[in-house]
């Protein structure tokens, strides 16, 4: 928000005057920030994604991982059920199977954990 309000045209000591106040008064807070998101973002990307994002949104790492830990994030089941949302399927072809590698690699689920799923794929 900070960089927003710089890119304006406002003082970098206006906006921290302006955002130590609006913190202070309660409106705006990193942790109920970093548990929306973990909210968003849980059960469609890893948590290592998950904690990537905050991270560059600027979230400081500590309140990022008390917000991972008090979710109920579970990177295996997370990715099962995202890869029966968009796929399904096992991948007929070594084209398809580089198709849901990429898109599950996009979304931080590692490469092992991902060959494995597609190895043994559950069914519905």
């Amino acid at each position: 928000m900070r960089n927003k309000l710089v890119a304006t045209g406002a003082t970098r000591d206006e906006v921290d005057a302006v955002l130590d106040e609006i913190a202070a008064l309660g409106y705006l807070s990193d942790t109920r920030f970093a548990k929306a998101l973990v909210g968003q973002k849980s059960g469609a990307m890893s948590k290592r994604s998950i904690s990537a994002s905050l991270k560059a949104k600027g979230v400081d790492a500590d309140v990022a991982s008390a917000a991972l830990a008090a979710s109920d994030v579970d990177d295996h089941d997370a990715m099962v059920a995202l890869w029966l949302r968009k796929f399904g399927a096992p991948p007929a072809n070594d084209r398809e199977k580089a198709r849901q590698v990429r898109f599950l690699q996009s979304r931080g689920f590692g490469l092992s954990a991902i060959f494995k799923l597609l190895r043994d794929p559950p069914s519905d």
